[in-house]
Formats: structure tokens, C-alpha cells, sequence
């Protein structure tokens, strides 16, 4: 039965359920004519909710509720109980609610709430103006945050990509496997960016900033003037010197993804250079579509300098068993008229190769202007850089980490999209810090390997349950403190270690 025509499930709650049918602090799932609803107790209050993730349709029964909130469990999207607002990426939209009433020992929810529209928390002065430069993740979600919050100023938006902002992560995973159609890649309509005031330009590139005379200058000519500006220009594929580079491919971009798709139809066979996230997503991606696919990269386990060598045998098991073939302690030395060249001399034939041996953020914007740099572009825990006026968000943004006690950047979808939302609300005067714990997901054809926290280097890797078996999940410990959790189906555990995580970071 497919989910259109699926019957709702769990009880009928017009009709009326028992209030000691919900355990303290628990979760039941129901319906209110044809729509799933849930029902989190707190306390005293019942609040009935969409039971579905506005992200990826994830299923809220199965996650978390923390305090106030309740949290999906495949992407960690985070929701008011009270307002249902998406609090956190990836989610944008808002969950329905219903209005609950208590009546002698019993929960009757019949009536659904109008949207509830955030407000503004002391916004002090709000600029006339702000500018991001950028048309990625973390732009798209400060935009989008602004007009969210009722900004009633300018909202400019630069991107040098000639597309809108997209759902990057489906970039490598189902839209190239063929398995997503391409409309859902846009994260809006084109129409959408007219309708709420925002002026996104595309294929207009900034060529300089001046925090002086608070303006950007851009690359064609002209400067445009800012109150505020977010800097959020992401990050640019890696490239290797090597002979032969127009048949090897890149993945960053929507144009990327459909140029590799257009090779790929008329392609036998290809080649994947490097084991990176990217790369093998790429890698499982192609094999969805049939073809031959080979991955060439210097180390002896995909993915161990990220997540240890037992996930990395996992990852390596798994794309094995779908005919994926690795050739690894090597490199390539040339790509050259269908044949790839390796540092071991040996050779093979390929129609195309995309390359996948990760990114570099893009600073130079930053550097000229004169921002101070800590392998990335240094911000407070506000985002703002060392001119006041000035924030940086996603890919090129080093931040103080409360959990960790270290500054620190990561290069993930989720993590920009959540830091342009908090430079939103600062923009606009809120003083709020980004405290959320680091999280990201990696899709291999049927897995997801969930990643919450950040450690760089570990002393110690605890590993619970039975990885080969896809089921369990490896602590990376430095100093007996827990770092990052990475998990292979354990949803629950993933978000109560991303809530352990806030709660000790909120001691310090």
C-alpha cells in the first residue's frame, strides 16, 4: 500500500482518548480525519502536532522531544511543541497544529490552529538594508529567516551560480541516482523570492568589500551599499593538476549534477577520484544507475580519517556488495583520452571521472577586505566577523564551540543552514550565540550513516552494537569526553546524544 492511499494510523482523536494513554513526557500517534497527528505530552499540557517532518517526511513518533521541542529523527530538524514553528534546519516549514482540549481524564483534538508567526525577541535597531553574498545554504537560510521574522528592509542576495539555491545534498544523492525528480531540488520556487522581497541575483559576483564605506563592489561594475552584510560564499570543489581534466567532472553545483547525469546516460563505465563523502556518494549514486563504477584514493580505508576504521570497513563492505570497485592506496596521475593513469602505473578505462577529494573555503573576499582569518574567516559566537557589521555563516565560518571548547568549521549542509538562521536574528539585533551541536548525514544506496558532534582527533573509539551488521554506533572520545557519535540505525540514540551534547555545553 503505497503512502497516498494508506489508512491513518493509531486512534481517532476526535472521538477522544484517554490523557493516561500518554506517558509523562511521551508520544502517541493518532489521527484527526485523514491526517496524522501527534500527541507529546509535557507535564500538565498535550500539544497535538503534525506527525511528519516538513523536511523529508521523517517520522516525529520515532524521535525526540526535549524541553519545548521535538526533534526528527533522520535530520534533526527541531520544532516548538506550543507553535510548531521549525526552529532548526533543515526544516523551514512550520508543523501544523491542532488545538487539544482536557475533559474529565480525557484528550479530544478536533479543530486545526492557524500558522503561527514568529516574533521578534527585543530586535533593538533593525538595518535598512542587508546584503548576502552567497546563494547557497546558509544565504538561502538567512533570507529566508528574515523574511520569516517579518524584516521588513531590503534583503539583497549575490550568487554567482545561475540557479536559485537548491537542496544541495540531493545533488549526490537522489537526484543523481535518478531516484528525485529535479523539481524537488530548488529549496523554493522561482516565484517565491519575488513574492517575499527578496532580490536574488543571479550570476552576479562580488569582487570586493569595503567594511569602511560599507559597500560591495561588484565584479561587473557597480557597488551596492549595506546596513549588514553575510558573508556565506561556501566553498569550491578541490582541483587536481592533472593531464586530460575535461573529462573529469566536479560536483558542487545544479549545472554540475546535470552534467554528470547527461554523461552518465550515454556512460559504461566511470571513475571516481577520491573516497570522500562527496566521492562515494557520487559512487553509490552511479551504481543506482547502472553503471560500472571504480573509486581510486590514497588511503587504505574510505573514510577512516572521519570516521575510523571500523566505519570505514563498514563503507567499503557495503559499496563492495553493490559492485563498486576500489583501487585504493593509489592516485591518479593523468586522465587522458578515456584512460586513467595511477601512480602504481597501472591503467584504467573510464568514459568520465568526477573528482571528489573534498573542498577549500572561499576566503578571498574576506582576505581583501581585511577580516581576520583562522583557516577560514574567524566569528564570535554571535558570527560576527572583526568588522561588527559584518557576519559569516556555513562553509567559511570558524566559530567558538561551546561543547568542545575549541573554534572550529564544518563543512555540512545542515550546520550552514542553521548558522545563516542565527545570523539572521543577530542581523536584526538579537545577540543570540549558535550553540547547536554539529550534525550531518551521509546517504550509501539503502544507509545513513548520522554524525552529531565534531571531533577532529580521538583517543579512543567506543564502538555499541554490531556495525557489520548495520546496527550501531562508534564514540569518538578524546580525554574520556565524548566528541561526536556516529550511528548506522540508531536514529534515538543519535538525537539523545545531540541533546547530552547541548545540555553539558550550556555549563560552560
Amino acid at each position: 500500500m503505497t503512502e497516498e492511499n494508506a489508512k491513518p494510523a493509531g486512534p481517532d482523536f476526535t472521538q477522544g482518548i484517554a490523557l493516561a494513554a500518554i506517558s509523562e513526557n511521551g508520544m502517541l500517534l493518532g489521527h484527526v480525519g485523514e491526517e496524522d497527528v501527534l500527541l507529546v505530552r509535557r507535564n500538565a499540557d498535550v500539544f497535538a502536532l503534525s506527525a511528519h517532518c516538513t523536511h523529508y517526511h521523517g517520522p516525529l513518533a520515532e524521535g525526540l522531544v526535549v524541553d519545548e521541542t521535538i526533534r526528527c529523527p533522520w535530520h534533526h530538524a527541531c520544532f516548538d511543541l506550543r507553535s510548531g514553528e521549525a526552529l532548526r534546519a533543515p526544516a523551514f516549514e512550520p508543523l501544523a497544529c491542532w488545538k487539544v482540549e482536557q475533559r474529565d481524564g480525557s484528550v479530544f483534538v478536533r479543530e486545526k490552529m492557524p500558522k503561527a508567526k514568529p516574533t521578534l525577541r527585543n530586535p533593538g535597531n533593525a538595518p535598512g538594508k542587508i546584503v548576502i553574498v552567497g546563494g547557497g545554504a546558509a544565504g538561502f537560510a538567512a533570507a529566508e529567516m528574515l523574511r520569516r521574522l517579518d524584516y521588513q528592509g531590503d534583503v539583497i542576495m549575490l550568487s554567482d551560480d545561475t540557479a536559485p539555491p537548491v537542496d544541495r545534498p540531493n545533488l549526490s544523492k537522489d537526484y543523481l541516482a535518478g531516484s528525485a525528480p529535479e523539481e524537488w531540488v530548488p529549496l523554493r520556487t522561482d516565484a517565491y523570492y519575488a513574492e517575499n522581497g527578496i532580490d536574488l541575483r543571479l550570476g552576479a559576483r562580488a569582487g570586493a568589500i569595503d567594511p569602511q564605506a560599507r559597500q560591495v563592489v561588484l565584479a561587473g561594475g557597480g557597488t551596492i551599499s549595506y546596513d549588514r552584510l553575510l558573508l556565506a560564499t561556501g566553498a569550491e570543489p578541490v582541483r587536481l593538476a592533472l593531464p586530460g581534466t575535461s573529462d573529469v567532472l566536479t560536483l558542487r553545483s545544479l549545472a554540475d549534477c546535470r552534467q554528470i547525469i547527461a554523461r552518465a546516460q550515454s556512460a559504461r563505465r566511470v571513475l571516481v577520484i577520491g573516497a570522500s563523502f562527496i566521492g562515494l556518494e557520487v559512487a553509490a549514486s552511479l551504481r543506482a544507475r547502472g553503471l560500472e563504477v571504480h573509486v581510486v584514493a590514497p588511503e587504505t580505508r574510505p573514510m577512516e580519517r572521519v570516521l575510523g576504521p571500523q566505519l570505514g570497513d563498514v563503507i567499503r563492505a557495503l559499496h563492495e556488495e553493490k559492485g563498486v570497485q576500489f583501487h585504493l592506496g593509489n592516485t591518479v596521475t593523468a586522465f587522458e583520452r578515456g584512460q586513467a593513469t595511477l601512480k602504481d602505473g597501472k591503467r584504467l578505462g573510464a568514459d568520465f571521472a568526477v573528482l571528489g577529494v573534498g573542498v577549500r573555503p572561499r576566503i578571498q573576499l574576506a582576505e581583501a577586505a581585511g577580516l581576520a582569518l583562522d583557516r577560514g574567516v574567524a566569528v564570535n559566537s554571535h558570527l560576527q566577523t572583526s568588522a561588527p557589521d559584518i557576519y559569516a555563516a556555513g562553509d567559511i565560518a570558524r566559530w567558538p564551540d561551546r561543547y568542545s571548547g575549541a573554534a572550529i568549521r564544518v563543512e555540512h549542509w545542515v550546520v550552514a543552514t542553521r548558522q545563516g538562521q542565527t545570523a539572521a536574528r543577530n542581523m536584526l539585533g538579537l545577540r543570540e550565540e549558535f550553540t547547536p551541536v554539529p550534525f550531518f548525514w551521509s546517504q550509501h544506496y539503502d544507509i545513513s550513516i548520522n554524525y552529531v558532534g565534531h571531533a577532529e582527533s580521538w583517543d579512543e573509539l567506543a564502538v555499541e552494537g554490531d556495525l557489520l551488521a548495520r546496527d550501531g554506533l562508534v564514540r569518538f572520545r578524546r580525554g574520556g569526553k565524548t566528541l561526536a557519535v556516529a550511528s548506522l540505525f540508531r536514529d534515538l540514540d543519535s538525537l539523545q546524544a545531540e541533546a547530552a551534547m547541548e545540555r553539558s555545553a550550556q555549563k560552560f
